[in-house]
Order: structure tokens, then C-alpha cells, then sequence
């Protein structure tokens, strides 16, 4: 690839950000990585009704937790700016304009009640209403009026849009990277609107000149948008610019693979679609985040390049360089990704085997007041032995409590299968064992505590069973001589002793 690769991620700041956004952002980042060039973020908030206090930053933020900051944009290395769209309003007229001066498109001042009576009168016979070639000379614009009656329109100060002149009677042939070539009959598109009366641009024209400007050579977007390619190949030869490629990726299906997956989806299935908790600033309804419900980055942007791309071999887990340097746009599927809770979660658990003992301590010990006062490389050890078994680190205290706190109830099922008449006796002589052991490791409390067992002819469930329940409360956990260890002698001791009085 000769030219300099520009791709953007251009979100619109009306809520937070959805998971098919992220993965939109993701792709657009791994084609940059990929091919040495850059990311640009781009904010399209032409819609000023639905502008969303608090989203922009939801959205940079996101982007940073999950590891794919941008390169150019907001605040950083703004070579093109302004990069909020409504700070660059000033720019779209004067190219709307040129385009009606180039017989390209026209001022249109139909009254939204005659545009609501077309519509109705179309669909009482059955049809579709359609501004376009058939009937733009029966409405009210530039094209039906004379030079002067539009002149004195616009002089009047009435309130017009400016629509793009569609052809008639053509055959356009598009070419999408993921989709390859697409043939689109004129005949059926209508005349979109390209500047609105409130003066600010439509998405279209917005769109297209901010990409030419920006210097954009890839456009890589959601599949919600091939319906404007059309339009916007015809923008571009209507201005005489170069074309950048584009490419439409698939959509996130729900869970059961049927419909588009929406925010409704997760409230009602119980995961988050977006990546960080969001607070609506008007109703302060919370929605879950990712972030916050203990998933890592990696496992996310894992997951997310998986859903409409795969890498050709049967590898499932890529850092972010391995994923960068597998990409390619032609291995993006055209049909449709079913998202899988479940999967996400796997992708979770194989991170968490990967995270540093130490910082996962660190965000422990910051969710239990109880364990304020305890040593954090303690921590870290008693982790070590439990995460093989988690997925998240609110896992993390239902199985290994009793490392930090003895227990005070004892499970009622293991406590029948484990003690027998016998059991104060065994443990009695166990405890007598343990107080002698001045090495106090997990190798040798092995070799004594099983040199005991052998020597006595014991069946080992009779020792294991009861000791693994004084010391956890049940009969879960890891190596009875690895918990020992690590709670000590005294704490040990102690535990048995409750049980005997229990006994």
C-alpha cells in the first residue's frame, strides 16, 4: 500500500458508546497499526437536538481503557482541526453552494406539511413517496421555480434545505473491500437532504467534506451505512475529489443470532453492551460497563476483533500486536456476528491467568475493607492459588475468605460425610504433629502430615476431609498444606482446636 493510510472513527456524542462502536474504532485502529499510518477521531455532532452532555468524553474515554487510543483528534496532534464537527460549520455551506452552482444540487422550499401530504397521498394509493427526478419539478425548489422566484425566496429569508440532485436512468457501480463490486440503479434514490435549514450540514455533506479534508483513504464503518454509499460516491464525483476505499463491516447480532444487538438486549439478558458504566445525565439511569463489571481490556478487544473478522487458522487469543499484525479487511465476513456472552467471559478468564499477582492484589485489597490492614504480597500469594478457578476478581473473596478470616459456619453436607466418631481423636493427634513442625512449609507439612497417616494406617479421607473443613469450612479450595502454609502455625492450630470443641 503506497499512500499514507488515514482511516477516522467518527461517533455521534448522543449516549455512550455501543459495543458495536467499539469494534468499529477497533478495526479502523488495527488497519491503521497495520499499514503504518493513522487513526483520526473524529466527533459528528451536526445533530444538535440529540447532542449528549458528558459523551464525548465517555467516548475518549473508552477508547483509552481499552487500549486503542487515537493518534489525531480532540486535544492531540491536530494537523486537520477542528475535529467537532459543529466547530467546522462555517466550512459546509460554501461547498453545499458549489454544488448547487455546478448543477449538482438545488435549494428545496417545500413546507414540512406539503412534504407530510405527498407522503400520505402516496401511501393511499400504495406507493412510496420519493423526492426525486419524477417528481422534483412538481415541488417547491430551484429547479421548479425561476432564477428570480428562487432569488426572492432566499432574499424573503424562507426556510429552505439544500438537496443533492440524483440522477436518472444510471447504473452505478460501487466497490466495498469486504462486499466487492455493487451495481445501484439511480432510478431508485431520492434526493437527499445535504444542509438543513438550521443551518448546519446533514451527515452526507458533513461527512464527505470532512473526510477530503482530513485526508481520509479508508472508510471503514458499520453496515447501517451501505445504504449512503451510493450518495456519497456521487458526492465525491460531483466535487472531482478522489475517492477514498470503503469498507461496510457486518453487524452485531444478538445472543440468538436474530435482530441487531441492542441496549434492551443486555438489560434483559444481564450483560453490559457498552464499555464503561454510563450515567444518563436527564433520567440517571445507569447502564453497566465492561470496565466495571471486572472484564480486562484485553479480553474485550479480544473478543470484539472475533466477531465478523477471523484470522484464517484456528489461533483465538491475540495480544493487540498479534491482532494488528493478522488483520486484513478482505477476512472480514459480510454476513452478520452473533455475540456470546458466555465467549467474552472465556476470553476473561484466560486474561486473568495472564494479570500480574501483585496489581490484581492491589484492586482486591481496594474492594474489602476487611483486608485494609493485611499485607499485600500476602494477598497475592493466597491469589496465586485461587485464580486459576476466576473469571473476574469479584470472584476472588467467595474463594479465598477464609484465607483472611476463619470461618464461623461449617458446611452442613461435608461435615456429615467428613466427621466420624473418630474425627476429635484424629485431629487431636494431627494438631499434636503440626505444633511439632518447626520448618512450617508446604513441603514439609506434606511429608509429615502424610508420614503420620501412612505410619497410623489411616485412609487419608479420614485426616484430609476434617482437616480441609476446620481450616475452610467446607470442602472446597486449593492444597490443604498450601492454605496451612500460608495461614501459619498459630491460625492452624487454632482452626483445629474449634473443631474438636466443636466435636
Amino acid at each position: 500500500m503506497t499512500k499514507n493510510v488515514r482511516v477516522r472513527f467518527a461517533p455521534s456524542p448522543t449516549g455512550p458508546l455501543h459495543i458495536g462502536g467499539v469494534r468499529t474504532a477497533l478495526f479502523n485502529y488495527l488497519f491503521a497499526k497495520k499499514h503504518n499510518g493513522t487513526f483520526v477521531l473524529r466527533i459528528e455532532d451536526t445533530d444538535q437536538n440529540r447532542y449528549v452532555e458528558g459523551a464525548e468524553q465517555y467516548i475518549i474515554d473508552a477508547l483509552n481503557w481499552c487500549g486503542i487510543p487515537y493518534d489525531e483528534g480532540i486535544n492531540k496532534n491536530e494537523k486537520f482541526g477542528p475535529y467537532r464537527q459543529s466547530e467546522r460549520k462555517h466550512l459546509y455551506k460554501a461547498y453545499a453552494e458549489e454544488l448547487i452552482a455546478n448543477g449538482k444540487a438545488y435549494y428545496a422550499f417545500d413546507a414540512p406539511e406539503a412534504l407530510d401530504f405527498q407522503r400520505a397521498e402516496h401511501e393511499a394509493k400504495g406507493k412510496t413517496f420519493i423526492y426525486n427526478w419524477h417528481n422534483r419539478l412538481k415541488l417547491s425548489n430551484s429547479l421548479s421555480l425561476s432564477a428570480e422566484e428562487t432569488q426572492a425566496k432566499l432574499d424573503a429569508g424562507d426556510e429552505y434545505v439544500i438537496r443533492f440532485k440524483s440522477p436518472q436512468d444510471e447504473t452505478l457501480h460501487l466497490t466495498d473491500i469486504i462486499r466487492g463490486e455493487i451495481k445501484i440503479d439511480t432510478n431508485v434514490l431520492d434526493d437527499k437532504v445535504l444542509f438543513k435549514s438550521d443551518g448546519m450540514p446533514t451527515y452526507h455533506l458533513a461527512n464527505i467534506v470532512d473526510d477530503h479534508l482530513m485526508e481520509i483513504t479508508h472508510v471503514i464503518r458499520g453496515e447501517e451505512w451501505l445504504p449512503s454509499l451510493a450518495l456519497h460516491y456521487q458526492l465525491y464525483e460531483a466535487f472531482g475529489w478522489e475517492k477514498p476505499e470503503f469498507a461496510h463491516l457486518p453487524l452485531i447480532l444478538k445472543p440468538t443470532g436474530k435482530g441487531k444487538l441492542s441496549k434492551r438486549d443486555g438489560d434483559k439478558l444481564g450483560f453490559p453492551v457498552f464499555p464503561l458504566k454510563w450515567t444518563d445525565p436527564v433520567t440517571e439511569e445507569i447502564s453497566r460497563g465492561y470496565k466495571e463489571d471486572g472484564y480486562f481490556p484485553e479480553a474485550m478487544i479480544n473478543f470484539l476483533a472475533f466477531l465478523g473478522w477471523n484470522p484464517g487458522t484456528e489461533q483465538e487469543l491475540f495480544n493487540l500486536d498479534e491482532l494488528t499484525n493478522a488483520f486484513e479487511l478482505e477476512r472480514v465476513n459480510k454476513s452478520g456476528a452473533r455475540f456470546d456472552p458466555d465467549k467474552i467471559k472465556w476470553f476473561n478468564h484466560h486474561y486473568m491467568q495472564e494479570q500480574s499477582n501483585d496489581e490484581l492484589a492491589e484492586i482486591f485489597k481496594s474492594k474489602h475493607e476487611v483486608l485494609a490492614n493485611i499485607d499485600v504480597n500476602y494477598i497475592a500469594l493466597v491469589i496465586e492459588l485461587i485464580k486459576e478457578r476466576t473469571t473476574f476478581v469479584s470472584d476472588f473473596w467467595e474463594l479465598s475468605s477464609y484465607f483472611f478470616i476463619a470461618p464461623s459456619t461449617f458446611d452442613e453436607k461435608a461435615t456429615k460425610k467428613a466427621f466420624k466418631e473418630n474425627t476429635a481423636e484424629i485431629l487431636t493427634s494431627i494438631k499434636a504433629v503440626i505444633e511439632t513442625i518447626g520448618d512450617f512449609t508446604t513441603e514439609t507439612l506434606q511429608k509429615e502430615i502424610k508420614g503420620w497417616i501412612t505410619a497410623n494406617n489411616i485412609g487419608f479421607g479420614q485426616v484430609m476431609m476434617p482437616l480441609r473443613i476446620s481450616l475452610v469450612g467446607s470442602l472446597q479450595g486449593p492444597d490443604v498444606f498450601d492454605i496451612m502454609y500460608l495461614i501459619g502455625k498459630a491460625e492452624t492450630v487454632k482452626r483445629i482446636d474449634k473443631i474438636i470443641s466443636i466435636l
